[in-house]
């Protein structure tokens, strides 16, 4: 399978931001999926983490708390470990989906809480899964051979206290996969935008994708009320007394970016003032959510938001420019610049978009990555291993254009 070949093609970043260099003890049964095995993009030979130095001083820096100014050009080398950390959260959320349609848990993830991290490669975070999540495609339509109901991502939490030391806080992680079944796909393309409630239509409301909402908002248990119930649950347990700050980290890849932005979104606007000390948002290559009232909402919220975006990959322009508000003129007319070369659409006049609240909005901080090469081969620009490795290779030079290895050239080359 064409994904599969990209995926293995492609080396896991040199620097694992965990502290194990023990073998993967679950490996041999993730191989057993040939799907789950191209995401099984892990190391034995690690050098030395760099994470392994404190950064309790700088974590609300590096959470965002200024809008990671001064942080990403060139990018901090603190940062860069923390991005990685959280791509391996992301990563293993893929590698513990059972991706085989003949399996009969299908769709389901293939681990349970106690082993998840460890059968995912990730043995030694500090971390430990507290509650599996599933979405509902409520929408689509119904098909013989794709579930309504999938594993799609998990929370876990920092209870190693040494590693709390290190960050300077206790830290929640949400963590979700991208699209696998063919209903997912279908929600994907309902691109319309739609209200977050059962309020009158008016530019003014908050308005998300539809598709993306549905899979949030679906079911007899929704994953909106599922991550709501745990993060709820965790905070009531780690914040009385005098405890270490609570951070709520929510990451993703593709249509897991966009569903961490939904979940942020929820959580501080359901939990409000008992909410964690702060709500951050780490997503890969995730595409456009919801308006511009919605990116406001986020924003009064306190939420912030850094979005890794490959400028190769097309799915972070999507919704095509012809739906999107501008947030500031001269980084609308870059942005219409560079989606008119590369044939993404057109733009929306302001004035239609004003009226109607009917275009999606850029949202957060945006680090941009660069392989410095064009292709077809839109899979390989948005695999999450190709991700990872442009952010290990980032230097002090800057977050464009770094060079690549050659097995990954030769994965983004291949059509």
């Amino acid at each position: 399978m064409k994904l599969q070949a990209v995926a293995t093609g492609i080396p896991w970043p040199s620097a694992s931001p965990f502290t194990s260099s023990a073998k993967r003890p679950c490996m041999v049964a993730a191989s057993t999926s040939s799907k789950a095995a191209a995401f099984s993009m892990l190391r034995d030979d690690h050098p030395p983490p760099p994470t392994s130095v404190a950064i309790k001083e700088r974590w609300r820096e590096y959470q965002g708390d200024n809008n990671w100014e001064g942080l990403l050009d060139p990018l901090d080398s603190g940062l860069r470990s923390e991005i990685l950390r959280y791509g391996e959260f992301a990563r293993a959320a893929y590698t513990c989906f059972d991706f085989e349609p003949s399996s009969p848990t299908y769709a389901t993830c293939r681990f349970p809480k106690g082993s998840f991290l460890p059968c995912a490669g990730l043995p030694d975070t500090g971390y430990r899964v507290t509650r599996h999540l599933t979405a509902t495609s409520g929408n689509a339509p119904w098909l013989p051979f794709s579930p309504r109901t999938a594993w799609i991502g998990y929370v876990a939490v920092c209870d190693d206290a040494d590693e709390i030391d290190r960050l300077g806080r206790r830290d929640i992680v949400v963590a979700f996969r991208g699209t696998a079944t063919v209903l997912e796909w279908a929600e994907n393309l309902r691109a319309t935008l739609t209200h977050l409630g059962p309020v009158a239509p008016r530019a003014a409301e908050p308005m998300v994708e539809s598709g993306f909402w549905s899979l949030f908002t679906s079911g007899h248990r929704s994953l909106r009320d599922q991550v709501r119930c745990e993060v709820r649950r965790l905070l009531d347990k780690y914040s009385r007394g005098p405890a270490p700050p609570v951070s709520l980290t929510i990451t993703g890849h593709s249509l897991g970016a966009a569903v961490a932005v939904l979940t942020a979104y929820d959580v501080t606007t359901a939990l409000e003032d008992e909410g964690p000390s702060t709500t951050t948002v780490v997503s890969f290559g995730g595409p456009r959510v919801g308006n511009a009232s919605f990116r406001r909402g986020l924003e009064e919220a306190g939420t912030k938001v850094l979005r890794i975006v490959n400028t190769d990959d097309i799915i972070p322009k999507v919704p095509p420019a012809g739906f999107v508000a501008e947030k500031e003129q001269g980084a609308a007319e870059a942005a219409e610049t560079e989606e008119e070369e590369s044939g993404a659409g057109w733009r929306l006049p302001n004035w239609l978009a004003s009226k109607t609240g009917w275009a999606y909005a850029d949202l957060g901080r945006e680090l941009r990555l660069s392989s410095g090469r064009r292709t077809g081969n839109v899979v390989a620009c948005h695999d999450l291993g190709l991700y990872l490795n442009l952010v290990d290779q980032l230097s002090s030079g800057g977050a464009g254009g770094c060079p690549l290895c050659p097995s990954l050239a030769n994965a983004i080359r291949t059509n």
